[in-house]
């Protein structure tokens, strides 16, 4: 089975495959079936109505079954006011990966070097006008990590927190811990959750 991912991001793309490729599924990029650009406005206060957003937005495009994801990171300690929630590059994306790494380790540095943070994420699939399957939930979110004031020298694209990601057990950046050399930070943490949102609503 194949199956859209309404995203621009390769790393996504990348990270999903790896986390459905034992169903049998497919994911496939908006390049691959040629989808037009769309200026999509992610009005939502929540990863769950962004994602929502994105997946209609590109079904209503493409008329085929699509599916989009959405994340908000929060962060112990730091005010309401100042919670990146799903603005984690700003309100309209504008920061690049540097910008984004540079941004977050200063705040790291302004709270003593280290704050602990989670990223909770969200998943909407269009099947058609009538089949909507959408979950936010623990099983697909991260457990916390420490996002840290001192940047590691890798960098991933489309993920740039992972530079400055810190398992909180280990104390170590995820990229430096054993089995993780080639993989993203926290990606374990999901463990199956995407893949049993999938087996679910496609009766696989």
């Amino acid at each position: 089975m194949k199956l859209v991912y309404g995203t621009t991001n390769k790393a996504k793309i990348q990270f999903m495959n790896r986390r459905v490729e034992t169903l049998g599924i497919k994911i496939l990029s908006l390049d691959d079936v040629d989808a037009p650009r769309l200026n999509i406005i992610e009005s939502g206060k929540t990863p769950l109505e962004n994602a929502r957003i994105k997946a209609l937005a590109y079904y209503n495009a493409l008329k085929m079954p699509v599916f989009s994801c959405d994340s908000g990171l929060y962060i112990e300690g730091l005010p309401d006011d100042r919670q990146p929630g799903v603005n984690v590059r700003g309100i309209n994306d504008e920061k690049s990966d540097e910008e984004t790494i540079s941004f977050y380790s200063s705040i790291a540095e302004e709270f003593g070097g280290q704050m602990t943070a989670r990223y909770l994420n969200a998943i909407c699939l269009v099947m058609d006008d009538n089949q909507i399957y959408q979950h936010m939930g623990e099983d697909i979110s991260t457990e916390p990590f420490y996002i840290v004031s001192k940047v590691h020298d890798r960098r991933r694209e489309g993920f740039p927190l992972d530079s400055i990601s810190v398992h909180i057990e280990s104390g170590m950046y995820y990229y430096d811990r054993d089995g993780h050399g080639e993989k993203y930070a926290n990606i374990e943490v999901g463990k199956d959750g995407f893949a049993k949102f999938f087996t679910n609503y496609l009766k696989l």
